[in-house]
């Protein structure tokens, strides 16, 4: 799925998998949500609801520019630092290009359709 995302105004390269939660995620955009700090690791927010997680692939730990999608609290999350072990309840649908000192700083990240 091809998408646009600019954090804090400012264009990165992006892209999401195929998964059943990025195509649910795809029917919300555009998308723009403010980030706040979680553990030092990553920076979250909460879509205007909760995505699907039928269909989720396998479980592996994020890493350093991921858009993950963490199920039991509903909050989409950007990853500026590699996360913990893999773990069912957090479902990678993407990855963005841009430097973790960018991803860590981020206040607002909006996700739209590319065109």
């Amino acid at each position: 799925m091809d998408i646009r995302v600019t954090l804090d105004g400012r264009a990165v390269e992006a892209d999401v998998n195929d998964s059943p939660a990025a195509r649910d995620l795809a029917t919300l955009l555009p998308l723009t949500l403010e980030l706040r700090d979680f553990d030092g690791t990553e920076r979250i927010g909460y879509p205007p609801r909760e995505l699907t997680t039928e269909g989720a692939p396998a479980p592996v730990a994020a890493r350093v520019g991921d858009i993950a999608y963490y199920v039991p609290w509903g909050n989409l999350a950007l990853f500026h630092r590699d996360g913990p072990s893999a773990s069912a309840d957090l479902l990678v649908l993407g990855h963005i290009d841009a430097a973790p000192d960018r991803l860590a700083g981020a206040g607002r990240i909006t996700i739209e359709a590319a065109s």
